[in-house]
């Protein structure tokens, strides 16, 4: 499936379960948003939830076609929830054999951002859970990856953006698509920089934390100009990170950080901080890599 420059899809992995809709309502929305076109992906490698065979084992035949017919019918139901939700979005969607994870890195080729639900796993079932696609996919998706837990989240008033940055060429690109998320929603946007001291400690705390606040603002500078009717706060936070973005986006639209993209499972395993805040934010969690495609 081929887009025009420029409309490349906004693309959700469907859960198979239809009682399973936040992530998808996300995409719609944020498809809606940007006028993109959405594009929904059920990959199967093991049965669908729901498909119970009759009468003992099938043949690979029988249990094959019924795995398709099962999946058929999901698609069409997710298909059709979106076009309700959204009636001018364009909407397809496809059917894959192959594991969630490689199938969604392969349509992150040409994706706008790829969305994925969350049930906040404990990070050992997210590590070797059959199903657990984020890790893998974040560490190597050309693209933004969007993570929305299912459980309930309650935003606060007015609403508002939460983005890291630290100084580098990641954390940047996370404040640009930061800023561009605060202006399709009317929010505001806050950009914490968050100080860790090390074990060891600082001859000149003041020094440090004077640094930070000067590679704040040199990453926000020239970025409000782009999005003036952006309401922009930022300020240096002393803690850990993960701990103080977590507690930060507690009640936001959503947190917005850069990723490395280490590739394979080892980004999985270096406890970044992108990896760290899907164990503990509880809004919808928007990882950025610093190299996308031209």
């Amino acid at each position: 499936m081929t887009h025009a420059p420029g409309r490349e899809p906004i693309v959700a992995g469907l859960d198979p379960d239809p009682g399973r809709r936040v992530a998808l309502a996300w995409a719609a929305d944020e498809a809606a948003r940007r006028h993109l076109p959405l594009l929904l992906v059920l990959a199967q490698n093991v049965p669908t939830p729901g498909y119970r065979p009759a009468g003992g084992l099938p043949s690979w035949e029988e249990w094959n076609t019924a795995l398709h017919a099962t999946g058929d019918r999901a698609l069409h139901e997710a298909v059709a929830f979106a076009e309700s939700r959204h009636p001018q979005l364009r909407v397809t969607g496809l059917l894959a054999e192959g594991h969630p994870a490689w199938v969604l890195r392969e349509q992150a080729q040409h994706a706008t951002m790829v969305v994925l639900g969350s049930w906040h796993l404990s990070a050992l079932h997210e590590l070797f859970a059959s199903t657990a696609v984020a890790l893998p996919l974040i560490s190597q998706a050309p693209c933004p990856v969007v993570v929305v837990p299912e459980a309930e989240h309650v935003t606060q008033q007015p609403p508002y953006f939460v983005v890291g940055v630290d100084g580098s060429p990641q954390s940047a690109a996370a404040v640009d698509l930061a800023f561009e998320e605060a202006a399709l929603r009317g929010a505001v946007l806050r950009a914490l920089y968050v100080w860790h001291p090390p074990r060891l400690g600082v001859l000149d705390e003041d020094a440090a934390v004077e640094e930070c606040r000067r590679l704040l603002s040199e990453t926000v500078a020239g970025r409000t100009a782009a999005h003036p009717e952006v309401e922009l706060r930022h300020e240096v936070v002393h803690g850990h990170p993960v701990q103080v973005l977590a507690k930060a986006a507690e009640h936001a639209l959503g947190l917005v950080v850069g990723t490395r993209g280490h590739g394979g499972f080892t980004g999985m395993l270096l406890g970044s901080v992108s990896h760290g805040v899907l164990h503990h934010a509880r809004c919808p969690v928007i990882t950025v890599p610093h190299t996308q495609r031209s």
